[in-house]
């Protein structure tokens, strides 16, 4: 049968795919034209910023950070460029230690570059580059550069760096710079400064570096660049400009500084000198110290272990935070409380049996026998302890403690540093809050008789110490401990003062210091004053206080160093002005377990003020047969002229000679 085609039916069917597809083109073109309406009309603003924004790059500028110079413009801390080999660990194609091993093969990288490597690593965000090597030689830069295409995620970028001249001179001053870890990254964003740390890698860590973090840092600048699709640079269409830092101008005589710690030689201690009048610290020495130049690039584990874990504490900013009993450096303190509280007159006197009964117990002097008759002014030249005995037990513990607070002890100085401790100044409530049961927590009788010699719960900063015998110095007038002194704008060079005017003035009689001043200059001109011979043929005035503390308790048994480890033998202090008609130095310090103050304190004294008030250096030593005199320190050159320290030996303590006739040290 022959089957006819549906010709109509065919035909519909056509017009229907037809009408069909015409609809779905028509569909289709209307979504491009709504999707081409929502990108160019709707959303043009945004898509055009985005487009604008992958043309155009902002690229932050670093400010240079100040300069840190002293009192007399020797530059302590600077800034250099140098190339830098570094690491972004999320851009690594292949295994971390393999891509090393590499890289060694055409730039240097010992052992210290990989443990620094390390540790910066566990402290860094992995989209972070982070430095394998520092101050690449030209050699480097260009053998990398030949063989870049092979090291994905690793780049050479030029930086500044900071550097320290001067090495572990002033370290705790000065402290140091270090990569800006998670933590503190953190901070600054909670802070709203990150914006201005983009594209800064380092911080201040430590000393005025911290301290005066937001002036040395200066305002990063900006600069808009337009680049290809590629990222590359094709021209710079905006700059604004950093403003640098402000530079630092410390307080600080840097060579008074080189002579004290020189004078400490390999003994433990602290010294804080001020000027009187200012509040300038014109020395602040903690020994042993510290090269910050190991921090700047990031320490690497072996050196962070070497110091973090020494006996002798070198990261221990000693003035700052370390706390001593102040011996009989408190008695001119008590001698002036006595005066000022009706207490005492300058001519009462006592007979010194050579102890002190209280209560059944016995208090003994340190001089057998006693010192005889004593009066105040004798109290203080031979450092006679049962005379305080008897004054403290009269006065009382909340006299002694309301006295001592007007002169800042065991209340913090303020000083321009973090972390400083406040110290013990012992008091009824004091004890209370400090111990927990009720039979520790009385006060008692006893208690009190330590504390009058400098003894017992008393513990107090170097710097507390040297900021009170300043107070004392300049007549009761407060100034504010400061180790800058000025602050220079990085932009207009415009200098302000840190501290412009005094904090406070202690409401004492002058007649009362006028006495005490002269009792303390009885210390060193007497014949029988404990810092005679240390200051003997000086070509000035001093007062002075030596001062003897123990470190541990004896429980009755008689002292002998010998028998004790070095590290419980008793501490040398002294605290001293001068001239003493007109002070322009006052200074408190200890050394550490060496014993009597008058034997080891005041000779680092006496050499101190030689220099600042004479210009004398302490002379070589001589040298033993056989042995060569080790090499004195460089002379600073000029500001701005390049810094070299050779590695010396310090200078071993050069003592005074005493004259034929002066009496032997007492131990004070």
């Amino acid at each position: 049968m022959t089957e006819f085609k549906d010709n109509d039916r065919e035909i519909h069917q056509f017009r229907l795919r037809l009408t069909a597809m015409v609809g779905l083109v028509f569909i289709c073109f209307g979504l491009l034209v709504a999707r081409f309406v929502w990108l160019q009309v709707l959303r043009h603003d945004q898509f055009a910023l985005q487009a604008e924004d992958n043309r155009i790059a902002l690229v932050p500028i670093v400010p240079n950070r100040g300069l840190i110079v002293d009192r007399n413009g020797v530059v302590l801390a600077r800034n250099y460029s140098a190339y830098t080999l570094e690491i972004t660990p999320s851009k690594l194609q292949a295994n971390l230690e393999s891509v090393i091993d590499e890289l060694s093969k055409l730039v240097a990288i010992d052992a210290r570059d990989r443990r620094r490597f390390k540790r910066l690593l566990e402290e860094s965000r992995s989209f972070a580059s982070v430095p394998l090597r520092t101050r690449l030689t030209d050699d480097e830069v260009a053998r990398f550069t030949a063989q870049r295409f092979r090291f994905p995620g690793v780049e050479v970028q030029a930086r500044l760096f900071r550097q320290y001249p001067l090495g572990d001179t002033a370290s705790h001053v000065i402290g140091y710079i270090g990569r800006i870890n998670q933590r503190e990254a953190a901070q600054l964003e909670d802070d709203g400064l990150d914006a201005n740390y983009k594209g800064t890698e380092h911080i201040g860590k430590e000393g005025v570096e911290k301290k005066y973090e937001s002036y040395l840092h200066g305002t990063t600048g900006y600069e808009q660049v337009e680049r290809t699709a590629g990222g590359r640079a094709i021209r710079t269409l905006s700059r604004t400009a950093p403003v640098p830092g402000s530079n630092l101008i410390l307080s600080i005589d840097i060579e008074l500084q080189k002579v004290v710690e020189e004078a400490f030689g390999e003994n433990r201690g602290a010294l804080v000198a001020i000027e009187p009048s200012t509040g300038d610290v014109l020395a602040y020495v903690s020994r042993p110290g510290y090269d910050p130049n190991l921090f700047v690039d990031g320490i690497d584990t072996q050196s962070w272990n070497e110091l973090n874990t020494s006996l002798d504490r070198p990261l221990m900013n000693r003035p700052l935070s370390g706390t001593y009993p102040p011996g009989s450096t408190f008695k001119p303190f008590m001698a002036l409380a006595a005066l000022e509280m009706g207490f005492r007159k300058p001519s009462d006197g006592i007979r010194d049996p050579g102890f002190f009964m209280l209560g059944g117990h016995r208090f003994n002097d340190d001089k057998p026998g006693g010192h005889g008759y004593v009066d105040m002014y004798k109290s203080v030249v031979e450092s006679c302890d049962t005379y305080y005995y008897q004054l403290g037990n009269e006065m009382g513990i909340d006299n002694i403690s309301r006295f001592m607070g007007e002169f800042g002890f065991g209340h913090p100085t303020g000083i321009d540093l973090e972390h400083e401790k406040t110290g013990v100044l012992p008091s009824k409530e004091w004890k209370a809050r400090r111990f927990k049961t009720r039979a520790t927590q009385k006060w008692l009788g006893g208690d009190t008789i330590s504390i009058s010699i400098g003894q017992g719960f008393n513990n107090y900063s170097m710097i507390q110490l040297a900021h009170a015998v300043s107070t004392l110095a300049n007549n009761g007038v407060v100034m504010k401990p400061h180790l800058v002194k000025m602050i220079e704008d990085g932009a207009t060079r415009q200098r302000t003062l840190t501290v412009p005017k005094e904090t406070r003035r202690i409401a004492l009689k002058q007649e009362n210091i006028d006495f005490i001043k002269h009792t303390m200059v009885g210390v060193t001109q007497e014949a029988s004053g404990t810092g005679r011979r240390a200051f003997a043929g000086a070509g000035y005035i001093s007062a002075g206080k030596t001062g003897t503390a123990q470190v541990i308790g004896l429980k009755g048994q008689k002292y002998n160093a010998n028998a004790i480890d070095e590290r419980h033998r008793d501490n040398a202090l002294y605290v001293a002005f001068a001239p003493a008609d007109n002070p322009k130095i006052a200074l408190a310090l200890i050394v550490e377990n060496v014993g009597f103050g008058a034997s080891f304190a005041a000779p680092i004294a006496r050499k101190a003020m030689d220099y600042y008030l004479l210009g004398k250096r302490p002379a070589p030593p001589k040298p033993k047969d056989g042995q060569a005199v080790p090499a004195p320190r460089a002379v600073t050159p000029a500001p701005g002229a390049p810094v070299a320290v050779p590695a010396a030996a310090p200078a071993p303590i050069v003592q005074a000679a005493a004259p034929a006739a002066a009496p032997a040290p007492r131990k004070e």
